[in-house]
């Protein structure tokens, strides 16, 4: 085999592997939740899922997070009334993915690449406070550890909108600088990991098109 047919089938491969890659990455920011399992599979599959409601009984996906009975379980069941397809596990599984990447977008300072997933009010707030860096000549590098703690702290749904809202506890983990136009840090150390905890909420209109949930809220 000569050298140019070789060079192609190499470059061929890296192609694909790139695209099954970015595939795999874009996955998971579509809705935070996986693809539903054709109807036929769940019926013969014997590894059926483990969130799967047995007649009669509790729904394990809704009571592993929320109180049997309360307003937020009772809500997270309306959302899969409307939407069967919704998961509580899988949406908070997507909104830890979520969380690392809008928040190192911010202290980046580069909001492109999240726009998609945040209403235009966080953006807005977001963008204002990285121009108010760039003005005093500041730049931050930082580095993500991990989330400690997740947890759903809320559920609401709207009957006559479908609109839903899911609000969740985040305790990041990571280190951070801040440095002057000059360079030098003037905050944080990059030994040192920072623990934040943020409270996000996210929506979406439960029988739209639009499989995203977007961040709509932040607050502490």
């Amino acid at each position: 085999m000569n050298a140019p047919i070789i060079q192609l089938l190499v470059l061929a491969g890296i192609a694909l592997f790139l695209i099954l890659r970015l595939r795999g990455v874009l996955g998971t920011r579509e809705g935070f939740e996986k693809p539903k399992v054709p109807v036929d599979q769940t019926k013969t599959d014997p590894r059926r899922s483990n969130f799967e409601v047995i007649e009669g009984g509790p729904d394990r996906d809704i009571t592993d997070h929320a109180a049997d009975g309360s307003d937020t379980a009772q809500a997270l069941a309306a959302m899969k009334r409307i939407d069967p397809s919704f998961n509580v596990t899988q949406f908070l599984t997507g909104a830890r993915s979520a969380y690392e990447m809008i928040l190192m977008a911010f202290e980046r300072g580069d909001l492109d690449e999240v726009k998609n997933f945040i209403s235009p009010e966080v953006y807005d707030a977001f963008e204002s406070v990285v121009h108010q860096r760039a003005d005093q000549g500041l730049t931050i590098t930082a580095t993500f550890v991990g989330i400690s703690d997740l947890a759903l702290k809320e559920a609401t749904v709207d009957p006559q909108t479908k609109e839903a809202e899911l609000t969740v506890r985040f305790t990041g983990e990571m280190t951070w600088v801040v440095r002057d136009h000059g360079g030098d840090i003037v905050d944080g150390d990059t030994n040192a990991i920072k623990r934040q905890k943020d409270v996000w909420t996210f929506a979406r209109v439960m029988d739209s098109n639009d499989p995203n949930w977007r961040l709509v809220a932040t607050g502490e």
